[in-house]
């Protein structure tokens, strides 16, 4: 029954993915909580979930050509880093799960209400109407820098909370580069998610965990992941096609509002 539940489980995010173009993180996360996954185990097991089901679009947008490697070396220089660090902090600093989960709850929380904050204002983003303000600029000039920078800030952030590597990094190099195609900005950031989320997916697997049972290795738990990608992996082809028929600004608005009220929930709770 578990296997199944948890095979549907992947496929409704799947779908949700396919239809509105959200991260699974944001969702992921979030869902296995509430159905009762250990804090620590959702977020590791997401983790190494989303490197897995975003691997072949970086085939896919290579093939195309859509991918600024350089971009990609840019904010892996800082976020590669910054999950390193991150996952030691955590083994050595605090003695077990529990001992860190408000920081891990926190981060989370604070990752949901800012990823609703960007779905919410992304349209303005993406068609800005006005000349970039004097600190736009500022950070323009800077780009490579603010890149490397931001790019640590990700890494400990994802790593603490399995979620915004797809959304904040779309964002950033919007808002860094706004010469930047489209399709390069999805294909940079998907290049750049994978190696983020599988290295901060590693470091979970390396934390200690006194509790962990058959087929859990520090805070990943595989038979959760593998029932995850069966379920997740088809419906994400069909929740696209449906997404080209449905009204994809009113969902992403819709799955905004309950991304904002769950992170609410997360920090006040």
């Amino acid at each position: 029954m578990d296997f199944l539940f948890y095979v549907f489980a992947g496929a409704g995010v799947g779908l949700a993915v396919g239809v509105t173009g959200v991260g699974g993180g944001s969702l992921m996360t979030p869902l296995l909580i509430l159905f009762g996954i250990p804090l620590h185990i959702a977020i590791g097991t997401d983790l190494l979930y989303a490197s897995l089901t975003k691997a072949s679009g970086v085939y896919a947008h290579a093939k195309q050509g859509s991918i600024r490697w350089r971009l990609v070396l840019l904010l892996a220089a800082g976020s590669i880093p910054g999950a390193l660090i991150t996952t030691y902090f955590l083994d050595s600093i605090f003695s077990n799960a529990s001992a860190y989960e408000s920081v891990l709850t926190s981060s989370l929380g604070g990752m949901l209400v800012a990823t609703s904050l960007v779905l919410f204002f992304k349209s303005k983003i993406q068609s800005p109407t006005q000349t970039p303000s004097v600190l736009a600029q500022w950070f323009q000039k800077r780009a490579q820098a603010v890149t490397v920078i931001a790019g640590l800030l990700l890494g400990v952030f994802v790593t603490l909370s399995s979620v915004g590597a797809g959304a904040f990094c779309a964002v950033l190099l919007l808002l860094l580069y706004p010469r930047l195609p489209a399709l390069q900005v999805i294909g940079t950031d998907i290049a750049h998610a994978v190696p983020l989320t599988l290295i901060a997916g590693l470091g979970h697997l390396t934390l200690s965990n006194p509790d962990a049972g058959a087929w859990v290795v520090g805070n990943v738990d595989f038979q959760l992941l593998g029932c995850l990608l069966i379920g997740s992996l088809p419906a994400v082809h069909v929740g696209t096609k449906l997404g080209a028929k449905l009204p994809s600004r009113v969902l992403q608005s819709i799955l905004a509002s309950v991304l904002m009220v769950l992170g609410a929930k997360f920090l006040l709770f």
